[in-house]
């Protein structure tokens, strides 16, 4: 699973449309939407607002671990 296939997992798993996701991460929808659709590189505020968001680890989102959590515990 790569970082688009995470972010919308985690959207779904709110039950959040792309723009709702959007507001509450605090980007505009259409920048979402690009990050979702193809996964597009994305600086560092944003990721970590993503992360926080989420209550995941960005290694998580990236793709570089499969523990979800910030402090390591599922």
């Amino acid at each position: 699973m790569i970082f688009n296939d995470r972010l919308k997992l985690l959207r779904i798993e709110r039950s959040y449309t792309q723009e709702a996701a959007a507001k509450a991460i605090g980007i505009p929808p259409r920048s979402y939407q690009r990050l979702e659709l193809d996964g597009n590189k994305t600086h560092y505020d944003t990721l970590m607002k993503i992360a926080d968001c989420y209550g995941v680890s960005v290694d998580w989102l990236m793709g570089r671990t499969d523990v979800r959590s910030i402090c390591g515990k599922e």
